[in-house]
């Protein structure tokens, strides 16, 4: 585990050039060691920007010195960030003299975990930092901060202080066995427990749309050969990945590429097409692999071609993905119509071009519409990591078993096992109790510098 008590360095701004890169200097002797690179006998001001300069081994660089004394910054100790010119070597230069200087080279996440340790950040509002350097969109970015924000704990929080509440009276009454006190009857407890449950259940109907988010999705388009999957594709994408030609059969592989659909990142994976009549064996075995590919995908889009009539391979693979989530694409509607979609039968079809890219706005809203509900679009979800799913889901099952024992007159100390259980994981969720192999998991997927 990192040790909390030493002075640590590291580069806290993206590798390459830039106009401007910081270093970031943590700990008690953060203002020695940076007064000491500049050459000041002064001490730094409190939150004011010190033009200063600095000699390095063969260099030198002209720097602003910002020092945040402890516990006003960002990992509540003395931190001093040096402004330097953005050349990745004056940079190295500037760690390596400060490490010279009595500093250690910080390991990754380590100023997180020093602002975690002493209580400027609970362990949700860390991982929102990780999640916010890594977002590739807006809406993660926008999820990632919403959790920094402190809404998800916030919520946890106040679950968690009506279990509190709800134990002191479970104990009050436990401790007077003999005079017959009940400070809670079972009825309330149970009730008490159940309007818990429903903040849960509140949170966990929204982690699927949440991870969607931050984890992205996966689209497998399937098709028979020459309906225009690859087309489709590569208007999607934006860029021409996979080759398109009149010849059926191109797409032998899988081929994928990420693109950002209504904020979502979406995986798309372009499949050979389906032919129950295929001999050769590379085709069978392109066909094994799409049909491997759709077991697993988010979503599927099955394209079919309008100029042709449907085939037994269109109707198979609409058997097929029946249970299944798909969008259906109705493609080249700019060449006259051999069927109508009235043949597909109930299911709801999104007429487009790949050509023309006619009907591309209406196809991409039907992806998302069928990922999540247009309902939960209007507020970021509240939980976009696993594990906190996973630990509300557990205080969830704690909570239904505290409920189930105190609507029958169980005895209160099988109820408050139960609640104090529920306790446990949602202080696991905010780190108020984590084991150190979780938090050493967590933190070393940090960047250095963060």
């Amino acid at each position: 585990m990192f040790s909390p008590d030493d002075t640590i360095v590291a580069i806290a701004t993206p590798a390459g050039r830039g106009g401007i890169g910081i270093v970031r200097i943590s700990g008690p002797r953060s203002q020695e060691i940076a007064s000491a690179l500049a050459r000041r006998a002064r001490p730094l001001t409190p939150r004011h920007a010190t033009l200063a300069r600095i000699r390095m081994s063969g260099t030198a660089d002209q720097v602003i010195l910002t020092f945040f004394p402890a516990p006003h910054s960002f990992t509540g100790e003395d931190v001093v960030e040096i402004s330097a010119h953005g050349s990745p070597v004056l940079l190295k230069a500037i760690v390596e003299a400060a490490i010279d200087t009595g500093a250690r080279l910080a390991e990754p996440g380590e100023f997180t975990f020093r602002a975690f340790l002493r209580g400027r950040l609970d362990l949700v509002q860390a991982e929102a930092i990780g999640d916010l350097v890594d977002a590739v969109t807006p809406l993660q970015a926008r999820a990632a901060f919403d959790q920094l924000e402190g809404t998800l704990t916030a919520q946890i929080r106040e679950a968690d202080a009506a279990l509190f509440d709800l134990c002191a009276r479970l104990e009050a009454s436990l401790d007077f066995p003999e005079e017959g006190y009940h400070f809670i009857d079972p009825d309330a407890a149970a009730g008490q427990i159940g309007s818990v449950i429903a903040q849960l259940d509140a949170l966990l109907g929204a982690a699927g749309r949440g991870r969607m988010i931050r984890e992205g999705m996966q689209l497998v388009i399937a098709g028979r050969p020459n309906a225009g999957k690859s087309s489709l594709f590569n208007a999607l994408a934006g860029v021409r990945r996979a080759i398109v030609a009149d010849r059926p059969g191109t797409t032998r592989d899988l081929l994928t590429e990420t693109v950002e659909i209504d904020g979502i990142p979406i995986t798309l994976v372009d499949t050979a097409g389906e032919n129950a009549a295929a001999i050769d064996p590379i085709e069978l075995e392109g066909m094994a692999r799409a049909a491997a590919a759709r077991d697993v995908a988010a979503v599927v889009m099955l394209v079919f071609d309008r100029s042709i009539p449907l085939g037994a391979d269109d109707r198979r693979l609409l058997a097929e993905t029946a249970s299944t989530p798909r969008v259906i694409a109705v493609n080249k509607i700019d060449q006259p119509a051999a069927w109508s979609e009235a043949e597909l039968g109930t299911v709801d079809a999104v007429l487009v071009s790949a050509r023309t890219e006619a009907g591309l706005d209406e196809l991409r809203a039907a992806i998302t519409g069928v990922l999540s509900s247009r309902d939960a679009r209007r507020d970021v979800p509240a939980m976009t990591n696993m594990r906190h799913v996973r630990l509300v889901g557990a205080a969830r099952e704690a909570l239904a078993r505290a409920e189930a024992a105190a609507a029958h007159g169980t005895p209160e100390e099988f109820v408050l096992l139960d609640v104090n259980e529920a306790r446990a994981r949602l202080e696991e969720v905010t780190g108020v109790r984590t084991a150190d192999d979780v938090l050493v998991a967590i933190f070393t997927k940090f960047c250095i510098g963060k």
